[in-house]
């Protein structure tokens, strides 16, 4: 059963001005396009082809680059769409507020920690907040299309938060300013979505 492109759960233009239209069509509709695409022809008439895609990430190192760059691509960014939304922002309450709070101080010193993740990452990737086998919340960052879902990153954990700074996420509006954009994502964060994602984790 071939993988396909998910339906953003909002307009193109429900996250400006923090991300403009034309950046969400060329990111969701040709970029992760890309990536379902060229993951299906890389597992075309293998027996991994029926594999869920979680199951794929967390046993990447069984695969070749095609299905780590591609399969990475289709997860990483399946998640982003959930985790961002109209009228969002604002700071994570309940369970995941506290849990937060508890481990890095402050919801001020989680965000400086997830924008240094972000605007430190060399070339392309990812800053993520992930529950770690142990139970607890810590950010980290992945390059490429990688992801702490896999069994080859560095730090492990299940992702519950996501941000993209390939350049292709924000290049059109912010141009080489990627603290710019880092600064103006946290406005459309869909944070009733990633305490679900936490609770399940």
């Amino acid at each position: 059963m071939a993988f396909t492109l998910p339906a953003l759960p909002y307009a193109t233009d429900a996250l400006e001005p923090s991300i403009d239209k034309l950046t969400m069509e060329i990111h969701h509709g040709k970029h992760h396009q890309a990536y379902v695409t060229n993951l299906n022809k890389a597992l075309e008439g293998k027996p991994e082809a029926d594999w869920s895609i979680d199951d794929i990430v967390k046993s990447i190192s069984k695969f070749p680059p095609a299905v780590r760059n591609n399969g990475g691509g289709h997860y990483n960014h399946s998640l982003f769409w959930t985790i961002l939304g109209p009228g969002a922002g604002g700071e994570p309450t309940g369970p995941l507020g506290d849990a937060i709070t508890s481990t890095f101080g402050s919801f001020a010193d989680f965000k400086t920690k997830v924008n240094e993740a972000g605007a430190t990452r060399f070339g392309s990737g990812w800053a993520w907040l992930i529950v770690t086998p142990d139970k607890k919340l810590a950010v980290t960052s992945t390059p490429n299309q990688d992801n702490p879902l896999m069994d080859i990153a560095e730090v492990k954990g299940t992702p519950i938060f996501g941000i993209d700074v390939w350049e292709h996420a924000y290049y059109l509006k912010y141009q080489n300013r990627r603290p710019d954009y880092l600064a103006a994502i946290w406005s459309v964060i869909n944070w009733n979505h990633v305490a679900e994602l936490y609770s399940k984790a």
